[in-house]
């Protein structure tokens, strides 16, 4: 196992790499730039314009622009905000808290309800209960984010007052941790919701697969209690799907939901990216797909050292 990880490991850098040029070239395709919000400022001359665009290291052309930026990023150079000047990292490391800590709790919830509920549809399978949670299901993965959340907000936040309408925590306030929860609700129910309504269905779809399992049989035939047969042998092999999907989820989550974040004003790293990409701030957006990049690669032998844990007959050299 320890060589298989340490190949993909290995492997994982020319992938990385190749990620970064296609990254860097799509947003130098895209129209505008760092500059674009000066153009036809009377107070800004064709000189001046220049001037920004040389201070910028806009001014070369478009492959010494990638090297430049991937030599200094090795080094831990990210570059400088174009909008702020603030360094890139500080910028991200002053957001990545409240990512974490919006992500880990979006991920357990999710995890906590669709794991028993997905079980329990499978196991009563055509009971009023797997119609219920399959209705409810299928209308949180139909829902839109931007409107499940502007929803969440009109009648929990304006029409009942129940929850603040968004931001982390009450502006000018001590920490409170009461205070910090009421302002998690709508976020983390905007991005669980949906989750869950994904997560329950391929639990479900491979619990069903699995019970029908002639091991399961033979577990049934000697004795075990049915409950001993779906959680200890059913849903160790039927939660592969589950692990597959629930990793490759993490990154996104850990990037941040832009609309969520957006619609609640959640200073997090899906946030920050969106006001780099407004802006142009290539440093900014560089360094977030750089992370968000790392993530996914991740993620990804993550799930596959799961895959041996989960399942015996997988075997890793």
């Amino acid at each position: 196992m320890g060589r298989y990880v340490a190949r993909r490991l290995v492997q994982a850098i020319p992938l990385l790499l190749g990620i970064s040029i296609i990254s860097f070239a799509i947003l130098k395709a895209v129209p505008g730039g760092p500059t674009a919000a000066y153009e036809g400022n009377p107070n800004f001359t064709d000189e001046d314009l220049r001037r920004l665009e040389a201070a910028f290291g806009l001014d070369q052309p478009l492959h010494l622009q990638y090297v430049n930026w991937l030599s200094r990023f090795l080094v831990g150079d990210w570059g400088y905000s174009y909008s702020g000047g603030q360094p890139v990292l500080q910028l991200i490391f002053e957001r990545l808290p409240n990512t974490l800590y919006l992500t880990l709790v979006v991920y357990l919830t999710v995890l906590l309800i669709s794991i028993p509920v997905g079980i329990l549809t499978a196991t009563k399978q055509y009971s009023w209960f797997d119609h219920a949670v399959t209705g409810a299901t299928f209308g949180f993965l139909s829902t839109p984010t931007f409107w499940l959340g502007l929803l969440l907000i009109i009648f929990f936040g304006l029409q009942l007052r129940l929850f603040p309408l968004g931001g982390i925590a009450t502006p000018g306030a001590e920490f409170d941790l009461g205070d910090r929860l009421k302002h998690l609700v709508l976020p983390v129910a905007t991005l669980a919701l949906v989750q869950i309504g994904s997560y329950t269905r391929f639990l479900r779809a491979s619990m069903l697969e699995t019970l029908n399992q002639d091991y399961l049989r033979t577990a049934r035939a000697k004795g075990l209690l049915e409950r001993t047969v779906v959680l200890r042998h059913a849903l160790k092999n039927a939660a592969i799907p589950l692990v597959t999907v629930a990793a490759l989820d993490l990154p996104d989550l850990f990037a941040g939901a832009l609309v969520t974040e957006q619609i609640f004003g959640w200073p997090g790293m899906g946030r920050l990216f969106w006001d780099a990409a407004t802006r142009s701030d290539y440093p900014v957006l560089m360094g977030i797909l750089a992370i968000t990049s790392a993530l996914i690669v991740l993620a990804n032998l993550l799930a596959d050292v799961l895959y041996g844990y989960l399942d015996p007959r997988i075997r890793y050299s």
